[in-house]
């Protein structure tokens, strides 16, 4: 329980991204994304000076570009989306290739691959230079719902335990020469879930009345020390700061 958890997105490197304070690189990656989404999506050339900044993020956090596009993918079911807007769209369309395509899907189609792409990337840098507590940290140093770091908190702590239940279970079921594999057969598998459901509620309560016999408050202890400071604040302001200037350049041309 007192081990370390890191999560898969964080590249554990010195950098100057590395070294600000959580909360300011949370704040400055919610405004940049605010801006990106606010942004028409004809401003074509703003869109590009927002991925200028992404890859000067990227160069000075020291990321890898092809760890960042492998876990870029993930937006991939958006592009999917993305990519039928043009066929099924009404309105004016234009032929291309011998395709029909709406200029309005067109439009959507960009809209959502642009904004989806800058925000991925820019979430993906943020854990890339965060750890998770850290990350957990910065949303309480900002004064967060409790109820919601909490919850944050103990999942991080107890998610591994869970799946190597979950882990545990199936492999006793196959053990027993059960291994579900068509709709019909999912008793098990719903048995399962069910047990491992009471079983992390009744570990939950055990934990949280020994944490309260020990003290525990409602608030995790967190270091006093260590917070934001002034040039971390002004450092992290170039981002939105930068995407706001390029966003207003854009629309006032």
């Amino acid at each position: 329980m007192g081990a370390g958890h890191a999560h898969p997105l964080h590249l554990d490197h010195r950098s100057p991204v590395h070294a600000l304070a959580p909360e300011v690189k949370i704040v400055a990656t919610l405004l940049f994304t605010i801006v990106v989404v606010a942004t028409p999506r004809t401003e074509f050339a703003a869109f590009a000076g927002y991925a200028l900044l992404l890859a000067a993020v990227t160069v000075l956090a020291r990321v890898p570009l092809p760890w960042l596009a492998r876990r870029a993918t993930i937006e991939l079911p958006f592009v999917v989306l993305a990519v039928t807007l043009p066929f099924a769209g009404h309105g004016e369309r234009i032929t291309w290739l011998g395709m029909s395509l709406s200029v309005d899907g067109l439009y959507g189609a960009w809209n959502i691959f642009a904004k989806g792409t800058l925000g991925v990337i820019a979430s993906l840098l943020l854990a890339a230079s965060t750890s998770m507590r850290d990350l957990l940290l910065g949303l309480d140093r900002l004064r967060c719902p409790r109820a919601f770091t909490q919850i944050a908190t103990f999942m991080l702590r107890y998610l591994d335990i869970l799946a190597d239940d979950a882990r545990r279970m199936r492999i006793a079921r196959l053990s027993r020469g059960y291994d579900p594999r068509f709709l019909w057969q999912v008793k098990a598998f719903a048995v399962g879930i069910g047990a491992l459901f009471l079983r992390a509620y009744e570990r939950g309560e055990r934990v949280y009345l020994a944490m309260v016999s020990r003290g525990y408050d409602g608030r995790l202890p967190r270091p006093e020390a260590g917070g934001a400071t002034t040039a971390d604040w002004a450092t992290s302001a170039v981002l939105p700061a930068a995407a706001t200037a390029i966003a207003l350049a854009a629309v006032l041309r």
